[in-house]
């Protein structure tokens, strides 16, 4: 028998070692024009271990957050897994939330290549839970994060009575969701009230990677002022896009803690990265945030350093916690 690519295998380890997926379960495969291999990929594998498979193709959206029409919600609620290889995140959608309040386990994989694929899930699981778990039990009853760097970064985020949340991609329980792969902590900090300045130096979702810093002013949780080159003035473009004021709202703060990780131009990866923070506009209902708008783009800070209240647990990207 011959052995199995590193591509299948790194597959079936996400559907059966992260999702969780038994051969009495029905797995719905969600993609677009843009990932279609790597869907029909997923989907031909998913058919040797579970009772049931769906291919599902829809029409890329435009903004990470947007809703997929409303046949593909449908069928998302009525199945036992979803998992959707696309251009833009289903992660911030009413859809995902809906079906996962049903109990449906939820994978997204926005943007996911097959180096990320074959990299990323070759990570030993146990190693990425320990980091995950100390940063998860150090941001626990913090008020405020503040993240600094040589390139200007000077940021504070009220984080107070907000819920932390831990994401390893381990989504075996029922209605369980998030990113895969993964291997981040990230909570929404209390709306209105973030200010300071951030550089952001690695990506940006929906750009790639940055050639030249991204300058952004934050006053009372919303962008004021968005500053650098190219790739500022297409971030700026792409929130102006969405139509809604509340696409400039401070969404999420974000620590990477996947030590497989690299930085490759696709956030799903990138905000992933040991040793980096990822701040995020648009909408945070998932995360239990108030804001709702159809679009959340993460922008991510390579080697800063980061403070709990007054403790520094990063320094220059190093993480502290012990």
């Amino acid at each position: 028998m011959s052995r199995p690519s590193k591509m299948k295998q790194a597959i079936k380890t996400a559907l059966v070692d992260y999702l969780g997926l038994t051969e009495d379960e029905t797995l719905l495969v969600i993609t677009d024009e843009n990932y279609r291999e790597i869907g029909l990929e997923i989907y031909e594998t998913s058919r040797e271990i579970c009772s049931e498979a769906i291919f599902l193709e829809m029409p890329a959206r435009k903004f990470n957050g947007e809703e997929p029409p409303d046949a593909v919600a449908e069928i998302m609620k009525s199945v036992d897994a979803v998992i959707s290889p696309t251009s833009k995140s289903l992660t911030h959608t009413k859809s995902k939330r809906e079906a996962s309040k049903l109990g449906v386990r939820i994978a997204t994989m926005p943007g996911i290549t097959k180096d990320t694929l074959i990299r990323c899930l070759s990570a030993d699981p146990k190693k990425i839970l320990e980091v995950t778990d100390l940063v998860y039990n150090k941001l626990k009853g913090v008020n405020n994060v503040r993240v600094k760097t040589d390139k200007g970064t000077d940021i504070t985020l009220p984080v107070r009575r907000r819920r932390i949340l831990a994401s390893t991609g381990i989504l075996k329980n029922i209605g369980e969701s998030g990113n895969l792969p993964s291997g981040e902590v990230f909570v929404a900090p209390t709306e209105d009230e973030t200010n300071g300045t951030v550089i952001f130096d690695g990506s940006i979702g929906g750009i790639g990677l940055l050639q030249q810093p991204v300058k952004v002013e934050i006053v009372s949780g919303y962008i004021k002022k968005i500053s650098g080159g190219k790739e500022a003035e297409l971030f700026k473009a792409m929130l102006k896009g969405v139509n809604n004021e509340k696409a400039f709202a401070v969404a999420e703060f974000g620590m990477g803690t996947n030590y497989k990780a690299e930085l490759t131009g696709d956030i799903l990866e990138d905000e992933k990265i040991l040793g980096t923070i990822h701040i995020a506009f648009g909408n945070n209902l998932t995360m239990g945030g108030k804001i709702k708008v159809a679009s959340h783009v993460d922008g991510l800070v390579m080697n800063p350093d980061v403070y709990f209240d007054k403790e520094k647990v990063m320094s220059q990207g190093k993480l502290l916690i012990k």
